[in-house]
């Protein structure tokens, strides 16, 4: 199938080049497997070369998966969408937003004007921020010694929030408060409630917080890029025994068990034979969650660890459930209404309802929205439309 020799010329020549370390893309339809390759090397110090089920951190990729979560507590009553998350969570019950700092570079802070909801944080409306993308946030961190959210400490939590709920997009912590709210009312600790209910029932086995002794072995090196474009191998993983699980950017995983939460979601909630979710819920997590709000440019505040993140410029992009939706065709084929989100360090996914197709494009460095790897994600994403619009429907694996 041409498009097959199309995606695999693309991220060979990506990584031959030195351009990217190594890469894993996967593409689906809602039943077969469309696309799978793995190029170039697992980590530029060693030798082993990528495979299919290589370990990634797959970092905010987590968020959709934790939000999934949190709505099937939703189907069951348990957590409702528009309570005041107060109830279930009290360190939210009483929010305050930070409106700078005084003369001594004290943090000016005062009461929110309404409570924060599920519906908030799922839609990164709540007021949270990432210290990534917000520098009075960064700012606050230092003031008051409180610890970065990837120390998995509780610490990290306690931060005010950068605007009143549901004012602004604001691309932040939240969903590691839903995942708290998982908790909370599933008496489980998030791993296993991810496990239990959706990891597990999806085939998801190489998915998890704690990296095995056998996922171990398939890690992918984290690498850093250099100002002058050259790629280094730099140490990296995640508090391996945290405090809190966090929902927002902790899970390790593989392409192919990506995808199989792809399927589940243009399956409207089916995979692997199991229903996780009820078509109404898969609907409502794949639409417009913002009304008139935007997703906004994320302006860069840390150098070494995001580039400034502006995708589709001039495109309005809306927010469902933890998914980007883009509200107009993608220059790759991706139709309007599509869902899609990424990982910090280069991770991307893409699900599009009404052409029942997805893909995984799984990288490992710094910083995110690396120009090489965007490059090599659409050219991907443009083999696989190129796939599907030459009606062959042949698989390209």
């Amino acid at each position: 199938m041409q498009s097959k020799a199309q995606i695999d010329q693309v991220l060979r020549q990506k990584t031959d080049a030195k351009e990217i370390p190594g890469v894993v893309a996967i593409a689906a339809t809602g039943n077969d497997i469309i696309y799978q390759g793995a190029f170039g090397k697992r980590d530029l110090a060693k030798d082993d070369a990528m495979t299919a089920d290589s370990v990634f951190w797959i970092a905010s990729m987590t968020k959709a998966i934790t939000a999934a979560a949190g709505m099937q507590l939703v189907e069951q009553g348990k957590l409702s969408l528009d309570e005041p998350i107060g109830k279930v969570l009290p360190d939210l019950a009483a929010p305050q937003v930070l409106e700078g700092f005084d003369a001594r570079g004290e943090p000016k802070l005062r009461a929110a004007k309404k409570p924060i909801t599920l519906r908030h944080l799922m839609t990164h409306t709540a007021g949270f921020c990432y210290n990534l993308w917000n520098g009075d946030m960064a700012a606050y961190l230092e003031k008051t010694g409180t610890p970065d959210i990837t120390s998995c400490k509780n610490a990290a939590l306690k931060t005010p929030i950068m605007s009143d709920p549901g004012t602004r997009w604001e691309y932040g912590t939240n969903i590691d408060f839903v995942g708290k709210a998982i908790e909370a009312v599933s008496g489980k600790r998030l791993d296993a409630y991810l496990r239990d209910h959706l990891l597990a029932p999806l085939g998801m086995t190489d998915t998890g917080f704690k990296l095995g002794d056998a996922q171990r072995k398939r890690l992918v090196g984290m690498h850093q890029r250099g100002e002058d474009g050259s790629l280094a191998p730099i140490p990296f993983e995640l508090e391996q025994d945290p405090e809190f699980h966090m929902g927002g950017g902790g899970l390790y995983g593989t392409a192919g068990d990506y995808i199989k939460f792809t399927q589940m979601i243009l399956n409207k909630g089916k995979g692997n034979g199991i229903q996780v979710l009820t078509p109404e819920t898969v609907a409502m997590m794949g639409q417009n969650q913002v009304g008139e709000l935007n997703m906004t440019k994320m302006t860069s505040a840390v150098a070494w660890a995001t580039n400034d993140v502006d995708l589709y410029p001039g495109m309005e992009k809306k927010w469902g459930l933890s998914f980007m939706i883009n509200t107009a065709k993608t220059p790759e084929g991706r139709n309007a209404g599509s869902l899609a989100w990424a990982g910090l360090a280069n991770t991307y996914f893409w699900i599009d309802p009404s052409r029942n197709v997805s893909g995984v494009i799984l990288m490992q460095l710094l910083p995110f929205v690396d120009r090489k790897c965007l490059e090599a994600y659409a050219g991907f994403e443009r083999g696989v439309y190129a796939g599907l619009d030459a009606g062959s429907g042949q698989k390209a694996a």
